[in-house]
């Protein structure tokens, strides 16, 4: 039967690697702009995290709206009660994805700001 201090050491050992796991899964959970438009429907209505540069933004009486670039495309990115990032900044936004409509190729969506993080 183990002893508590091997346990311990052995649990010791776990850390860097459970670290590692949480840092991936938090990467792995950014989904790509572009990825968000060529696919719109399936999508639409649901919770996702972007990460980009924040590309113009404009705010008025605790409403505002800014455009979130990536590699891959850009979105807008609707906010009610926070102000709007700087332009230039670095961001994530997990929100809710709307897809409004889409013609030929080209979609018109906007994510709908739930909170923001560090990418």
């Amino acid at each position: 039967m183990p002893t508590t201090a091997h346990c311990l050491r052995r649990s010791i050992r776990l850390v860097p690697f459970v670290t590692a796991l949480f840092v991936l899964a938090g990467c792995a959970s950014v989904t790509p702009i572009g990825e968000l438009l060529d696919n719109s429907s399936r999508y639409d209505g649901k919770t996702v995290r972007i990460a980009g540069t924040v590309q113009e933004s404009a705010g008025l009486l605790g409403r505002g709206a800014y455009e979130v670039r990536d590699d891959t495309g850009k979105l807008t990115v609707v906010s009610e009660g926070a102000t709007p990032p700087r332009t230039g900044s670095r961001i994530g936004v997990k929100g809710k994805f709307q897809a409004l409509f889409t013609v030929l190729s080209n979609s018109l969506a906007v994510l709908i700001e739930q909170s923001r993080f560090q990418p």
